[in-house]
């Protein structure tokens, strides 16, 4: 199918955009073109990327998945600095915010393709209408409380709204994985695929979704996401803090 690209589809180093005639957006999460490890400079990409990503009217569906088989398997850590520095947490604080407001502000349908593992900033797939997640698909966070930080980035705010909040603290507090079939007897995934299909049922559905109106659209998207975007209107910030504090202890007990 012949493709529509826009200007600011090549502008990301950790991003791959690409967009079919019918304005079905997929958005694959890269580093280097493979497995996506996350890293500052991914942290910083998203905010501008998902802004730009919901301005963009051309955009009639998003898909969010990642490259290789597998979502965000993990995290760059050394590529954030010193995070105890206010300065350094600042930019971590503002970008942390930003980028799930800016992917609540997306107002056409989400859906989020999961193959493999979705170990890092699951909050992202969890802003989606519907997930598709493959049979061998495994949601984690490896980067809070399995490493001594608070989870204060929207993973609890979005893990909560979507499981319920006993669910949300067991998940982050042991962190180990959640099987797909286990996050959909949860209400978190949608669907469970055979491996490998997540994305091509993701367009399946994207292809449903396109046969009603695109007002109709928008707005449903408008209409389901506003609950969970007032939680990380009134949540995030505060989390965020608690979250550069628990950092900021841990770089001074001198622990990685």
């Amino acid at each position: 199918m012949q493709t529509h690209q826009a200007d600011y589809f090549g502008a990301y180093r950790t991003m791959k955009m690409m967009r079919d005639t019918n304005g079905v957006l997929v958005v694959k999460f890269h580093s280097n073109g493979g497995r996506c490890t996350f890293s500052a400079q991914h942290h910083t990409e998203v905010v501008d990327a998902f802004h730009r990503i919901a301005q963009d009217r051309t955009n009639k569906i998003v898909i969010l998945t990642g490259a290789e088989g597998d979502f965000i398997i993990g995290v760059d850590w050394n590529s954030f600095g010193d995070v105890s520095d206010p300065g350094v947490w600042s930019q971590i604080h503002d970008e942390g915010s930003q980028v799930l407001e800016n992917i609540a502000n997306i107002r056409v349908p989400v859906i989020a393709a999961i193959e493999g593992r979705a170990h890092i900033h699951s909050d992202y797939a969890l802003l989606a209408n519907v997930i598709v997640a493959a049979e061998g698909a495994t949601f984690q966070d490896v980067g809070h409380f399995a490493v001594g930080v608070v989870p204060g980035d929207g993973i609890f705010t979005t893990w909560s709204y979507r499981a319920g909040a006993g669910r949300a603290e067991a998940f982050l507090l042991n962190p180990r994985p959640l099987p797909a079939s286990t996050a959909y007897e949860w209400g978190v995934v949608a669907e469970v695929v055979p491996n490998g299909q997540a994305l091509s049922r993701a367009r399946e559905l994207a292809a449903l979704y396109l046969k009603a109106p695109e007002v109709t659209r928008r707005d449903t998207r408008i209409h389901f996401i506003q609950p969970l975007k007032e939680r990380i209107v009134r949540e995030l910030g505060y989390g965020l803090s608690l979250e550069g504090a628990s950092s900021a202890a841990l770089m001074r007990s001198g622990q990685e």
